[in-house]
């Protein structure tokens, strides 16, 4: 097994195959996993069963209570985009689950369909953002906790309200709001990480959103600086596997009228400190 850090954030994973782990690539992958928040994986035959076994290696698995599963397996979600459609599911920067009491650890994507050109996903990394902040700002946002929602996105009112349960459904789920500090010790590298992001994260403990706004926008005009970021993409057989407490990620909307189906399973993860 071969592990090359990228630019930005991340690293390929080469000469492996995820279908039959030894234990000592288990070691390794999960090292490089804490160090670097997303792993890419080319070449791969994973089975829905592979899938959900590589998983577990890492976890528990979350049941998504938003997202479509496939017919056959409960597991794993679909991440849908259909010929006709013309929003796809991602299309902004976002960390999965912030919204949870215990954030998912990561989440799993594999490639099962995809667009003749387009459909690449970004990442960033939060390693990253939080070390690029002034000594000052790292001070200031040490003290501060935020409010995180699935409200606006997920709820009856959200983004995807118009989706009719096509590919996003159980609107009444979406009624929790959860508290986390800004700035997080990473549970599996001891890191500091930036944790706000701008899809689900709504204001400051204690501050209004107008009050919250300037800083939370300088924050995520920060966080996606191009030497923070890195773009995968996507071929047959690709797995990229990403830390939802270290990275974003933002799947592009660049192939309108070509379908792209991936599966994600997505990891129970644990409160943040």
């Amino acid at each position: 097994m071969q592990i090359e850090a990228l630019n930005g954030v991340g690293a390929e994973v080469t000469a492996i195959d995820l279908r039959r782990m030894t234990d000592a690539e288990d070691t390794l992958l999960k090292q490089a996993f804490a160090d670097h928040g997303v792993l890419f994986f080319r070449d791969q035959s994973l089975t829905p069963e592979d899938h959900i076994a590589f998983a577990r290696r890492f976890g528990p698995i979350n049941i998504n209570r938003f997202f479509k599963a496939t017919e056959s397996h409960a597991e794993i979600a679909e991440v849908r985009k259909e010929k006709d459609q013309t929003t796809n599911i991602g299309g902004a920067w976002h960390t999965d689950h912030s919204y949870d009491q215990e954030p998912a650890l990561g989440s799993v994507l594999v490639a099962r369909d995809l667009p003749q050109t387009g459909g690449d996903t970004l990442f960033a990394s939060m390693y990253a953002a939080y070390d690029g902040l002034s000594d000052g700002l790292k001070d200031t946002l040490s003290r501060l906790r935020a409010v995180h929602s699935s409200r606006h996105v997920f709820g009856a009112q959200g983004a995807y309200r118009d989706e009719k349960g096509e590919r996003i459904g159980n609107a009444q789920a979406a009624t929790q709001d959860a508290i986390h500090p800004v700035v997080i010790t990473h549970p599996l590298s001891g890191r500091k990480a930036l944790y706000v992001n701008p899809a689900f994260t709504l204001h400051f403990e204690g501050w209004t959103q107008e009050e919250s706004w300037p800083l939370l926008s300088y924050l995520y005009k920060h966080a996606t600086n191009e030497a923070y970021t890195t773009r995968f993409v996507w071929q047959p057989g690709s797995v990229a596997f990403w830390d939802n407490r270290a990275t974003w990620h933002y799947a592009l909307n660049d192939y309108h009228g070509d379908f792209r189906l991936m599966h994600r399973i997505t990891i129970e993860g644990c409160p943040l400190a």
